[in-house]
């Protein structure tokens, strides 16, 4: 009997959570961190966030820094006060997005669609994923003789800034010429087009963002007017006119 109860204690010890991993799987969290960021995002003090949840502020700066551990009934208060899931404070944190594009990896490729090319562009994001915007260095060439520029269009907003040269742009109806430091923002959805307008060759930062076209609000409709029958007329009946009846 001894030797039985023995064994049965160690294969329970074996199966209970060990106290200090436990508290390791909590600081790998970084709960107390969470906290902090959800409450100085809403520009909440710890005496604000004590009253939304019944906890005091000591014990909330306690947690904050690691020195207490939570309980799940004290996360759950705390992540209703801020709309979350109590499964928020256990999922894994998504990586901060940090790439490093050197000169010496990019390509640089000719403009598309056009014999000769009038420029050359290098993508400055390429090694970025789902990215929301997508940055470029070009360089627009001189031109000996008259060249019409191809002009493109696409969703979103562009954003062109002047390093060098000059640099002549065509936006719709817009037409302008930039120099060395000029910056432009526009609508990409409208035809555009760009052409080196000096001698040397001019560079340029464009940046173009993705957007999502928005809703258009519905065009304003005057309420149509409601047929009232004349005093003394006659009612409809299935779904015709009887003599005597009319509307204002």
């Amino acid at each position: 009997m001894g030797e039985r109860a023995e064994v049965r204690n160690e294969e329970m010890q074996k199966t209970q959570a060990d106290p200090e991993t436990a508290e390791r799987f909590i600081a790998e969290k970084r709960i107390g961190e969470r906290i902090r960021r959800l409450r100085l995002k809403k520009s909440m003090g710890l005496v604000e966030l004590g009253k939304h949840t019944g906890l005091s502020a000591s014990f909330l700066s306690q947690l904050e820094t690691g020195r207490v551990v939570p309980t799940l009934r004290n996360l759950a208060r705390i992540a209703m006060v801020f709309s979350k899931d109590l499964s928020y404070f256990f999922e894994n944190e998504p990586t901060a997005m940090f790439r490093v594009h050197r000169q010496k990896d990019r390509v640089r490729l000719p403009q598309t669609g056009a014999d000769p090319p009038t420029y050359t562009f290098e993508s400055l994001g390429y090694m970025v994923p789902d990215r929301y915007m997508d940055p470029y260095y070009a360089e627009f060439l001189p031109q000996e003789g008259p060249v019409e520029p191809k002009a493109h269009m696409h969703q979103g907003f562009e954003f062109l800034y002047v390093l060098n040269g000059e640099l002549a742009l065509r936006h719709g109806e817009h037409q302008t010429t930039l120099e060395t430091g000029d910056a432009v923002y526009f609508d990409a959805g409208t035809p555009h087009s760009y052409q080196c307008a000096g001698r040397k060759p001019a560079g340029a930062i464009i940046v173009t963002m993705h957007q999502a076209p928005t809703a258009q609000p519905l065009p304003f409709r005057a309420p149509v007017p409601v047929p009232r029958p004349i005093p003394g007329g006659v009612p409809r009946t299935n779904g015709g006119e009887e003599r005597g009846e009319g509307v204002i």
